[in-house]
């Protein structure tokens, strides 16, 4: 008689250590524990599967070797009751069968059967599906361990993006709180502000400062890039430029240690590029359009620096765009800068914008442009004023865009109404240039 092959020292990558086996005969199960204990396993025996299920739910094997043909649950019955199991380790299962038509084997198969074996069992052919199950399973839990530790580094990296999104939100408020006031009368004419970042945060800012009473500097600033970088170069320029702190502004000098008088636009523009460019590491700059105005007079003294031109409309309809570009802030060292100089007269709007204005694409594929921009005011300013006018033309450019559920930039904008104000005598007299 030939000797029976040794599969002790063969137990594959050990994924599969326990072993159910489910079958009414016990001369079966008997010869069935034989040859899985010879081969190292730990065999569980039920003689009925309502047994082998509550086996199955209090040691979850690995293996179920579970007969075809038995009473009140048969093996298909069994199987799919074992499938329904919740457990997250995956246990194979064979089929013991004398079946062997399609038909019958795709029954199995739907029920869950992994495989399947002819009765009487050969010793050699159900090593080898004990070793191809191991191969299974064990793939089986190294998938479900890899799933695991991805899930686990998406809840923290979850954690994470709610760490970053609340941060975000506060720099939001805090870059929101550097135009703390959107609009703001000023002898005879009214300002209004408008500061839309595309993200959490931007690199879009627009402010004003009143050294006396009917002097006024207005700004639009354009920093380069989005994000955080962008905000807090934002954050740093809107300190130099303070409308509560005037010794730190680089547009206000002091005269006579008694008040301070506005710097000449060129000249301030000159100072804020030397500040950004001698930081080492800060690869951002910025674009500006600055105007120093004398709400009095209405001459209007303004240096714009890479930036937008700003828009003027008249009263009389007319639209003018003034300037001629110029070099960004904090791109080259030691540069100068031109001066522009008009003047506005009664009813003359002025508007200091950012590119996310002109560069906005339509939803023509085109982008909005200067043209595009000046019909889009001119038709606002026909029925709306103040902070509702620039309200109004973000929301016509929103409506018209491509996209209109996101924008593609920060969106800013400051408005000079120039002496459409009735004259206000309650104001506190102030020194001025």
């Amino acid at each position: 008689m030939q000797a029976e092959p040794d599969h002790s020292q063969d137990q594959g990558t050990g994924a599969i250590q326990r072993v159910l086996v489910v079958d009414d005969s016990r001369l079966q199960l008997r010869i069935m524990r034989t040859m899985l204990e010879r081969w190292g396993f730990e065999v569980f025996e039920a003689e009925s599967g309502a047994i082998a299920l509550d086996i199955c739910i209090e040691s979850d094997p690995d293996l179920v070797l579970s007969d075809w043909m038995m009473p009140e649950m048969d093996g298909l019955e069994f199987c799919r009751r074992y499938r329904e199991l919740h457990s997250d380790r995956y246990g194979y299962f064979i089929l013991l069968t004398s079946k062997s038509e399609k038909g019958e084997v795709a029954q199995g198969l739907d029920a869950g059967a992994d495989d399947f074996l002819t009765k009487p069992v050969n010793a050699n052919e159900l090593r080898a599906r004990i070793n191809a199950g191991e191969r299974v399973v064990s793939m089986q839990r190294q998938l479900s361990e890899k799933n695991r530790e991805v899930s686990e580094a998406l809840e923290e990296l979850q954690k994470v993006h709610e760490a970053i999104d609340n941060d975000l939100r506060q720099a939001r408020t805090i870059q929101q709180s550097l135009v703390p006031e959107r609009v703001m009368e000023i002898a005879t004419s009214r300002v209004s502000l408008l500061l839309q970042p595309c993200g959490h945060v931007g690199g879009d800012l627009v402010g004003m400062f009143r050294p006396g009473y009917d002097r006024l500097g207005l700004y639009s600033i354009d920093v380069s890039g989005h994000g955080i970088t962008s905000a807090m170069v934002t954050a740093r320029v809107a300190g130099y430029l303070s409308s509560n702190f005037p010794d730190q502004n680089v547009a206000l000098e002091k005269r006579f240690d008694q008040f301070y008088a506005m710097r000449e636009p060129a000249e301030t523009a000159y100072l804020l590029n030397q500040r950004l460019s001698a930081d080492p590491g800060v690869e951002e700059y910025l674009t500006m359009a600055y105007v120093a105005s004398d709400l009095r007079s209405g001459r209007m003294r303004m240096v714009q620096a890479g930036h937008s031109p700003p828009l003027v409309l008249r009263a009389n309809g007319q639209v003018e765009f003034i300037g001629n570009g110029g070099l960004p802030i904090g791109l080259v060292d030691d540069v100068s800068y031109d001066q522009h100089e008009f003047f506005l007269k009664k009813g003359d709007l002025m508007l200091l914008y950012s590119d996310g204005f002109t560069e906005a694409v339509m939803e023509g594929g085109e982008m909005l442009g200067e043209d595009g921009l000046a019909k889009m005011f001119s038709e606002c300013a026909a029925v709306a004023s103040g902070p509702e006018l620039l309200q109004d033309v973000f929301w016509r450019l929103t409506q018209g865009m491509q996209d209109s559920t996101s924008l593609g930039d920060d969106v800013s904008a400051a408005l000079l109404e120039f002496d459409v104000l009735e004259q206000s005598f309650g104001f506190e007299p102030v020194q001025m240039e």
